[in-house]
């Protein structure tokens, strides 16, 4: 779930910086001009916050149904879960916003200290940081809020679910267990595929 998570709150990210970086290109022109438009810099923001709600749209229902599906699974391989989210999400954040943060360095390194601006070594480290910006800024920051709403949510649904075992018996759970992780199952198809940079612009 974690790398997952990581992984498409990425392809979002890129997908929208992708469809704004066509945009520039395609409408706006800085020959003989200080600055952009204030109407084109609006559109290339709004470009940028549409994919990013779509992207954030299909990661949280996904991480929800999916929450709730291993929940009614059984309690204690959820307990498993919950630790393992904590654990794996924490030192993959840590990662991440270290990764991220080596790339940026280095490209201002190199831009700031080296003076190499416009060579291939710059050009390098630019495709770097276009890595580690996502990495710093996106993924590894929204890890606190996923960790934080899988546990606590997570302790109300497993307790859903272990009153409705007792209610309805075990088959009752594991069919809305296997129904919610299709659910879940979707949304994390259209959070890669869905978000996938195409030419139909689609």
């Amino acid at each position: 779930m974690i790398y997952w998570f990581t992984g498409a709150s990425t392809q979002a990210v890129t997908t929208g910086a992708y469809r704004a970086v066509e945009f520039i290109k395609a409408n706006i022109k800085l020959e003989g001009v200080v600055k952009a438009s204030v109407a084109d810099s609006k559109k290339v923001v709004e470009i940028c916050t549409k994919y990013a709600q779509k992207g954030m749209l299909n990661i949280f229902i996904a991480v929800f149904f999916g929450t709730l599906a291993f929940a009614f699974v059984e309690p204690f391989f959820f307990v498993g879960y919950l630790i393992s989210i904590a654990i794996f999400g924490l030192y993959q954040a840590i990662f991440m916003a270290n990764a991220g943060a080596a790339w940026d360095n280095a490209k201002k390194i190199v831009e700031v200290e080296m003076k190499q601006k416009g060579t291939p070594l710059h050009d390098a480290t630019v495709i770097g940081d276009t890595v580690g910006d996502p990495f710093k800024d996106t993924s590894s920051v929204a890890l606190n809020p996923v960790i934080k709403f899988t546990t606590l949510f997570g302790l109300l649904a497993v307790e859903l679910a272990v009153t409705l075992t007792r209610e309805q018996g075990s088959p009752m759970t594991n069919a809305l267990a296997l129904a919610l992780f299709v659910v879940s199952f979707v949304f994390v198809y259209r959070s890669f595929y869905g978000m996938r940079i195409r030419s139909d612009k689609a």
